[in-house]
């Protein structure tokens, strides 16, 4: 029990400082990109792709772990994250929008084996408290909520005139940190011939519990991801101050891993594809209060909502995900989940800019809702709510 609190502790601590890292990004992305960019169009690309490299290293980053072990996976991805604080900080003092952008594909690479941090958790963690070790480790999360905008906030001009060139070489030093407290994590080692075994991944991907898990995990996501892109420029570009936005997307973070203090035991009491209902439901909320004004607090509240809304959708769907795997299988089984979840993640960083900067905040926030009724249909249609009262 001892051991496997420890590991849970380290893993939020860890959680706290990576997840500054995608904070970082997004605060700061889409207005270095706006200053960079040789078409403003392409103001949101390096967001664009940061997920593209969350989805293009979550499979190797499982390869990794399934053949050498998590921790080796974990320091892989701390040494992306040194690289991504270093790389942006110089493409900046060039004025570089190319070198950015490759500093923000391994900004992703990083942030993907972050996300591993929650399935970590809950491998060396009894099934009974699964849901509960992955609410716990995303809670870490609320601290990177404060760390990432007040890191921003307070180095960005600390090396003129290369606006948030300190703050990349801050969010360096924190990666290793990061990677200081993940040395000190124990999981289980892969076990000789394991790989390979258990079901095909098609087969897996082809339960209803498994297909309604992902729907709603990649939506959650998209739709989180395609709106936090665009708020922080559409507040600029209202007129809104940098400060503004700052701690607009603090609040939003911490929004987003707040309730996980408490999501893994509503998810206890109330079954997952029910906290996913609600998670989308708060989501739908965001976009309403995103239309309903264009003043600091509406953009607050419409970020804070979201957050809100990502947290139930996302933790949720990670929570069926669980059920639908068995040990020999997880690594592959999770690596593909975020590898979908990702990968359609990367449509709505692609689309946020154009659609912004063409047709405005105001049509940002009509194109969320229809991805949110796919998914609630989607958990009906699969029968998700009826197979958690038979036990699934």
């Amino acid at each position: 029990m001892a051991h496997e609190r420890g590991n849970v502790v380290r893993l939020s601590i860890a959680q706290a400082l990576a997840g500054a890292n995608a904070t970082i990004v997004y605060a700061t992305g889409s207005v270095v990109g706006n200053t960079l960019a040789p078409d403003k169009a392409l103001s949101t690309l390096p967001i664009t792709i940061f997920v593209v490299g969350m989805a293009a290293c979550t499979l190797p980053a499982g390869a990794v772990a399934q053949r050498f072990g998590r921790r080796a996976a974990f320091l892989l991805g701390t040494g992306c994250g040194v690289l991504v604080g270093l790389l942006a900080a110089l493409a900046v003092v060039l004025g570089s929008f190319w070198l950015f952008c490759a500093a923000t594909f391994f900004g992703g690479a990083y942030a993907a084996v972050v996300l591993s941090f929650r399935f970590a958790a809950a491998d060396c963690t009894p099934p009974e408290r699964r849901a509960r070790a992955i609410s716990a480790v995303m809670a870490g999360g609320v601290f990177a909520g404060v760390i990432g905008p007040q890191l921003v906030t307070h180095t960005m001009e600390l090396w003129p005139p290369y606006l948030f060139a300190a703050t990349y070489v801050a969010q360096a030093g924190i990666a290793v940190l990061c990677a200081l407290i993940l040395l000190g994590v124990r999981l289980p080692t892969p076990k000789a011939g394991e790989a390979g075994t258990g079901r095909s991944l098609a087969e897996i991907a082809r339960q209803p519990r498994f297909i309604s898990a992902v729907t709603a995990g990649a939506i959650s996501y998209l739709i989180m991801n395609f709106v936090m892109t665009s708020a922080p420029l559409a507040m600029r570009l209202c007129g809104l101050p940098q400060e503004d936005a700052n701690l607009g997307l603090q609040w939003h973070v911490i929004a987003m891993y707040g309730p996980s203090f408490v999501t893994g035991r509503i998810i206890s009491r109330f079954g997952a594809p029910k906290v996913v209902l609600a998670g989308l439901f708060l989501t739908a909320c965001a976009a309403a209060a995103g239309l309903s004004g264009l003043t600091t607090g509406h953009f607050w509240l419409a970020l804070v909502l979201l957050g809100l809304g990502w947290n139930f959708g996302f933790i949720g769907a990670s929570a069926m995900v669980l059920e639908c795997h068995r040990p020999e299988e997880r690594t592959r089984v999770q690596s593909l989940n975020d590898f979908l979840v990702f990968g359609l993640m990367v449509i709505g960083s692609f689309v946020s800019g154009g659609v912004l900067n063409t047709y405005g905040w105001e049509a940002v926030c009509w194109v969320s809702v229809p991805p949110l009724i796919v998914a609630a249909v989607t958990l009906y249609a699969t029968g998700s709510f009826r197979m958690r009262v038979a036990g699934a």
